[in-house]
This record gives C-alpha cells, sequence and structure tokens, in this order.
C-alpha cells in the first residue's frame, strides 16, 4: 500500500522530496514483506556507508549525479539512469553533489 504520496495524481517523484542542508533525507512510499520503495535526498558531501539489503535493490536517479560502490565497483549515476545492486551484496551511497533517488528492494 502506498502511503506519503498523493494518488490518481500526476507525480513528478523528484518533486516529492526536498534537499535539506547537511542531511540524507527518505521518505518511505511503499514498506510491506515484499517491496520496499523510498525516495531519498542528499545534499553534497552526504552518504550512506557500506551496507548489504535483504533483497535486490533497483536504484534510479532522479535528479543531480549519484556515486554506488557496489561489491568495491564504482558506478556513476546520471538523471535517468538505474543500477541494481544484488541481495547481501555490500554497497554504499556517496553524493559528490546533490542528487535525488528512488530505491526500490524488492525480497
Amino acid at each position: 500500500m502506498y502511503k506519503n504520496i498523493d494518488k490518481q495524481k500526476k507525480l513528478n517523484l523528484a518533486q516529492e522530496i526536498e534537499y535539506q542542508p547537511a542531511q540524507v533525507v527518505s521518505k518511505t512510499i511503499v514498506q510491506n514483506k515484499e517491496i520496499s520503495m523510498t525516495l531519498f535526498s542528499f545534499d553534497k558531501g552526504e552518504e550512506l556507508s557500506t551496507h548489504a539489503a535483504g533483497g535486490d535493490a533497483l536504484v534510479t536517479v532522479l535528479d543531480g549525479t549519484g556515486q554506488f560502490v557496489v561489491d568495491g565497483q564504482e558506478f556513476i549515476l546520471n538523471i535517468g539512469e538505474s543500477l541494481i545492486m544484488p541481495k547481501d551484496i555490500p554497497h554504499s551511497v556517496h553524493a559528490n553533489e546533490k542528487f535525488k533517488m528512488l530505491l526500490c528492494v524488492s525480497f
């Protein structure tokens, strides 16, 4: 079930979350035993340290450019680009500049 977001309305996901100075901001839009969907905004220099997810994680950059390191391999993603980070594989996210992303994890 979707939450924290309008239904039956045209959406621009990048506009559904704001940047905050010196913060990573998250907004959960779906959370259940099968899938998690979360919007994130990263201020320049902010990051999510190395961790692993309990499911395959698809990220799509909505604004700016994000740096992702998956099992030691670096990926730079721009607006509209996506990456799948496999279940249980260590990964991190870094904002060399401000950026927003949609994270979808399937369990």
